[in-house]
């Protein structure tokens, strides 16, 4: 892939972005989710690349655009595209910190055809790499990460989802000594928070969205950082969503380059300010955008401010 299109595609999450952020804390999830999708499917008619949606916003019984099977843009690279116009809806809704919009790319086959079920997750940024194992406990996981880091496991923050699901978890890192930071919603943001240092997010642990955790495997890979998943379905339903992607056995650990099976290009761009991204600011006339982007074929990680003037950017 033309190493350009990482550039190209950070427009995509911006528009999305900007257009999204004017729902924040008001209440209108549907209206905020909406939004950015609209705004995503017309800002990928002015970059150069030709992609089919692979993991989108739905099926196309679901949602009327950027659904999974969808080609979107007009340019001449061919690529797959995973992405979340905005991942967490509800945060931007009631104005909660790490909302995010979010686009990866690669040649086809590269990102693991997740169904749209849930997944047990650890994640850490590159000074974890190849210490963790989901198959241990959360405690031994801990243990290795502060060696790996030359730290006391006191020192480490957890980032887990404060789910009825979760109590176990929460209990047993509790037990072992480390920090923990309760997540309202968006894991994505904190795996991806894992992998810089000033973020203050160690590790990642527990359940949440399949679909965004194959997203964050996109950028872990890009930014040198480590993930080890599990599909963890709720429910029957998510459990034939399995079987319909021919996926049956259920207790298969991933590894991160089985979650990504090649080189692949990242970006996303803060809707509310969080842990890895600060969000959208307006001012008369315009607003900025914070993103970062991504490619794994070099680990270059770029981090982007942008002001934007509305009077000569009519697609936001």
């Amino acid at each position: 892939m033309d190493r350009n299109l990482a550039l190209e595609v950070v427009r995509v999450t911006e528009a999305a972005a900007l257009a999204s952020a004017r729902f924040m804390g008001r209440g209108d999830e549907a209206g905020a989710d909406q939004a950015a999708v609209e705004a995503m499917r017309r800002a990928f008619n002015a970059i150069a690349v030709r992609g089919t949606v692979v993991i989108g916003e739905g099926t196309r019984d679901q949602t009327a655009s950027l659904y999974v099977g969808e080609k979107v843009g007009g340019g001449s690279s061919v690529t797959d595209v995973a992405l979340d116009a905005l991942e967490g809806a509800s945060i931007c809704a009631t104005g909660g910190p790490g909302a995010l919009s979010i686009i990866a790319i690669a040649d086809r086959g590269v990102f693991f055809p997740c169904p749209d079920a849930y997944m047990e997750k650890i994640a850490v940024g590159s000074e974890g790499r190849g210490v963790i194992d989901l198959d241990r406990s959360p405690t031994d996981n801990l243990k290795a990460l502060a060696e790996a880091k030359g730290v006391y496991v006191e020192d480490l923050t957890v980032a887990v989802l404060e789910r009825p699901r979760h109590e176990k978890l929460i209990r047993e890192v509790r037990v072992a000594g480390a920090r923990i930071k309760l997540l309202a919603a968006g894991d994505l943001s904190a795996a991806l928070a894992t992998t810089r240092p000033e973020a203050g997010i160690d590790m990642l642990m527990g359940t949440g969205g399949g679909l965004q955790g194959v997203l964050a495997a996109a950028a872990l890979r890009c930014a040198g950082g480590d993930m080890q998943a599990r599909l963890a379905p709720l429910t029957q339903d998510e459990v034939d969503r399995c079987y319909a992607q021919a996926i049956t056995d259920l207790k298969k650990k991933y590894t991160l380059d089985e979650l990504i099976l090649g080189d692949v290009m990242f970006a996303a761009t803060g809707v509310t300010t969080g842990d890895y991204l600060e969000g959208v600011r307006f001012f008369r006339g315009g607003g900025t955008t914070n993103s970062v982007v991504m490619r794994s074929q070099t680990r270059t990680v770029r981090y982007i401010r942008t002001t934007h003037h509305f009077d000569f950017k009519p697609v936001y």
